[in-house]
């Protein structure tokens, strides 16, 4: 009977110390994002049984545009030589994550996260000059800048526990949707055909739901970005050191 009591009285211990194999903290490694250039890793923090805290920095090397077609179809603006169009990122993630399973931060989880983007962008514009003794010309303007956004979201997924300090996060499903806005200039000397040819190239971007808003002087012109800014995250795994 003594044995018994005695089970009983230290199982909440026993419980409680399995939770925590391994430790409270992890580190993981995003290990699908590398097919798209993409370097992302996030520290995780266990707060409660249910509860965690993360903190996720990804950055991506300026190159070409992935899924180039899928962005053309979108915009759809022969003004824009998407061939030669380059973006690199870097982002920061703030999330919570609440856990089902059993243990802390293993199991099926629900994910409610805030996104901060910065995305560094250099776009050649097309324009023909209509008017002058250049007449039939086409240039290319090469704008650079930066476009900003902030997109809360949701991710569903399931983190398991390997082995005392390894964890493999499997990220199922998820999407952001927020805000974004930007500057992309343009700096050179431009004769007056030259102005009003490449402000007409720019007033003809069509790039629903984005505004586009350029200005054209003989230095140079600048185009304002403003709309809203959507991510799907599909499926993906990471791979986590627990301490």
């Amino acid at each position: 009977m003594k044995k018994i009591l005695l089970a009983i009285l230290l199982l909440p211990m026993f419980a409680s110390a399995q939770s925590l194999i391994g430790g409270k903290n992890i580190v993981r490694w995003n290990l699908g994002s590398l097919a798209l250039r993409n370097y992302h890793f996030t520290y995780e923090r266990s707060i409660t049984r249910m509860f965690s805290l993360s903190l996720s920095y990804r950055t991506m090397p300026k190159g070409s545009v992935p899924f180039q077609s899928q962005l053309e179809n979108a915009i759809k603006s022969k003004e824009i030589n998407f061939g030669k169009m380059e973006m690199g990122n870097t982002a920061w993630t703030v999330a919570g994550r609440v856990y089902f399973g059993l243990g802390r931060m293993k199991g099926f989880y629900i994910e409610p996260y805030l996104r901060f983007a910065n995305f560094d962008i250099s776009a050649p514009v097309k324009y023909t000059i209509t008017s002058g003794p250049a007449t039939g010309q086409s240039k290319e303007a090469l704008f650079n800048g930066k476009v900003k956004s902030t997109s809360p979201g949701l991710l569903l997924g399931w983190q398991f526990q390997l082995a005392t300090k390894l964890v493999l996060d499997v990220q199922i499903l998820g999407g952001h949707y927020g805000h974004s806005n930007g500057d992309l200039n343009f700096a050179a000397t431009l004769t007056n055909d030259e102005r009003d040819a490449l402000q007409k190239s720019i007033n003809d971007i069509k790039a629903d739901p984005f505004k586009i808003q350029g200005t054209v002087s003989n230095s140079g012109a600048v185009i304002k970005t403003d709309g809203p800014w959507a991510g799907l995250r599909g499926a993906n795994i990471g791979i986590g050191f627990r301490f």
